[in-house]
């Protein structure tokens, strides 16, 4: 990947569903479809970004506030774009911005052997708090429901 300037971070919009659609694919066994993110783009208490590298998707993070909640659903970056810290300047955005809004609480679920995920998570304190068996159908995987108490975690 070229190195280019420096990541964006901005909320997703439908102008981006391609390249987000298209890096779903390359990083997840089971990927959420085109329809599922344009509804993100449209739906009411979604709170979704994009990392831009020039003009180019680079990651994503798909997230809903519920009341004082912040559930995050989906975050995923490039495979030519993984290592570099875009991951983790989604999520700090995300979480900085639900805390600007009042909330309190996030929540996610990992996949029990994606430990790359986990250490980031563990980052912005995330906690684990339950394991929901059997939650992936694509592999019959369990995953670990973790929580994070916003303004508590480290610096974001």
């Amino acid at each position: 990947m070229n190195a280019g300037g420096p990541v964006a971070i901005e909320p997703m919009s439908l102008e981006h569903v391609d390249e987000v659609s298209s890096i779903e694919r390359a990083v997840f066994p089971s990927p959420w479809s085109r329809a599922s993110f344009e509804r993100e783009c449209l739906g009411e208490g979604a709170a979704s970004w994009v990392a831009l590298l020039d003009v180019r998707v680079v990651g994503y993070l798909v997230s809903w506030i519920v009341y004082d909640e912040l559930h995050i659903g989906n975050i995923a970056v490039a495979p030519d774009a993984q290592g570099r810290g875009i991951g983790r300047r989604l999520l700090g955005r995300a979480l900085e911005e639900a805390a600007g809004r009042g909330v309190t609480l996030a929540t996610l679920e990992a996949r029990e052997s994606n430990l790359r995920a986990i250490r980031l998570y563990e980052h912005f304190a995330f906690r684990p708090v339950a394991i929901r068996k059997r939650y992936y159908a694509d592999s019959g995987e369990d995953a670990i429901v973790m929580i994070a108490d916003l303004g508590e975690g480290k610096d974001r």
